[in-house]
């Protein structure tokens, strides 16, 4: 008998533990967490510090795929330099990244 057909079998009548019956479910709550929910959360949150932390002269992309430079800081929106005299105004929400990594990429 496979491990697999192990789990899935349901006791019949009074025979079985309750707690076994519930393991599969415990088993694919922890599987969804560890995999998919933590990994999610870990993401968001450096998202988020990246975010509180931009300070003018950094370079960013934006979700739109615009490459500028920081070029002042407001509330909840930054300008961004995109060419020299061209400056527009993002929400920190539609920045996503540092650009450092980006150049540092071959054939950029």
């Amino acid at each position: 008998m496979n491990l697999l057909t192990m789990f899935l079998m349901q006791p019949t009548g009074d025979q079985g533990n309750p707690l076994t019956s519930m393991l599969p479910l415990v088993l694919i709550i922890a599987i969804f967490y560890f995999f998919m929910i933590r990994p999610q959360m870990k993401k968001q949150k450096e998202t988020r510090q990246f975010r509180e932390g931009i300070q003018k002269g950094d370079k960013v992309l934006t979700v739109g795929g615009i490459y500028g430079k920081v070029n002042e800081i407001k509330d909840n929106a930054v300008i961004l330099e995109i060419a020299d005299g061209v400056r527009i105004k993002v929400d920190k929400a539609g920045l996503v990244k540092d650009n450092s990594d980006v150049a540092a990429a071959p054939g950029k």
